[in-house]
């Protein structure tokens, strides 16, 4: 009885994330109901992602979140492109200024969210968890894809959550406390700049939401945010030299 309370806990926590965000572009949310069921599987970069930023190894990115830092090894060998996506923004300084604007807390802990570039602004009126990375080179919204090592594969799986891509390994980089992940809306593809902590194991999330990153030192620091902190500043203090600005060398 006690398993299926908690259980029924957490889906109406899902359910709560799911309908805060509306039509939010990049809200961390329970696996779609409606995942096709041939889904593309790829075992290679695409074509289509070739330029997009990639980190080719480990690095390690210091925030500082109400005065005091937080240490995170961002994880390129098993997330090169998200990895990657995420240390070209703080290389940017698209982080320094923004809002978490998501903390879930209740009924258990669930993720701290920010990353929302439309958050710098202080007056800004509209949703919040509905903006990405416009990239000046393009003037669109930079998105990635999906991207999840399984546990014994030689390269990610992109565009797929692992579930419907039909693998049943579970993914290198899981939803353990502390772990950095890309939030998205249903589509797979659709993660632009937005991020999330995990605050507690989330292993429902494992295959769905690519993690690339873990907390290695400061996570007392995460227990702390409430919602409408902001990022101070965010920067790359090792491991740039693995970073390629546009694809693979």
């Amino acid at each position: 009885m006690e398993i299926n309370i908690r259980q029924w806990i957490v889906s109406v926590m899902i359910l709560g994330v799911l309908l805060i965000g509306g039509c939010a572009q990049q809200d961390v949310t329970s696996p779609p109901a409606n995942l096709p069921t041939e889904p593309p599987v790829t075992a290679q970069a695409p074509d289509a992602f070739s330029n997009l930023p990639r980190l080719e190894g480990k690095a390690t990115v210091q925030m500082v979140i109400n005065g005091r830092p937080v240490i995170i090894e961002v994880d390129g060998t098993n997330a090169p492109i998200t990895a990657g996506n995420f240390v070209d923004l703080v290389q940017r300084q698209v982080y320094d200024g923004l809002m978490f604007h998501r903390v879930v807390r209740e009924p258990e802990p669930f993720v701290v969210q920010g990353g929302d570039p439309q958050s710098k602004d202080p007056n800004f009126g509209g949703n919040l968890g509905t903006g990405g990375f416009i990239d000046p080179a393009t003037s669109r919204e930079r998105y990635i894809p999906l991207e999840i090592t399984p546990q014994g594969a030689q390269s990610p799986v992109y565009g797929s959550p692992l579930q419907s891509a039909r693998i049943s390994q579970t993914p290198v980089l899981q939803h353990k406390r502390g772990a950095l992940a890309m939030a998205r809306s249903q589509a797979p593809d659709s993660a632009s700049s937005q991020f999330y902590f995990a605050l507690s194991d989330l292993e429902f999330l494992d295959g769905n939401y690519a993690v690339f990153g873990m907390v290695t030192e400061g996570m007392d620091v995460i227990d702390g945010i409430q919602q409408g902190d902001r990022i101070q500043s965010a920067q790359v203090v090792d491991g740039l030299e693995n970073f390629r600005s546009n694809g693979p060398s």
